[in-house]
């Protein structure tokens, strides 16, 4: 997964609030991460910024998000 696109509004180290009011992703745990871009996908989670995040991981399948998640998640 190309991490780019996420890493600039999470930081490059995914240590930041996108756009001041996401979950810092770093602090996450693998199954957080899988829930939140799962949710994301399939529009059953968040708030202000789930069309955007929606579009983001739209082309994503649940191998790519796992794998994102054993990356990044605690």
């Amino acid at each position: 997964m190309d991490t780019k696109a996420c890493q600039a509004c999470h930081g490059a180290e995914f240590e930041k609030k996108a756009m001041n009011v996401s979950k810092i992703v770093k602090d996450m745990t693998k199954a957080d991460i899988i829930t939140a871009l799962k949710g994301y996908k399939d529009g059953s989670y968040g708030g202000n910024m789930k069309t955007l995040m929606k579009g983001q991981v739209a082309s994503y399948d649940d191998a790519k998000i796992e794998a994102f998640a054993a990356q990044v998640g605690k």
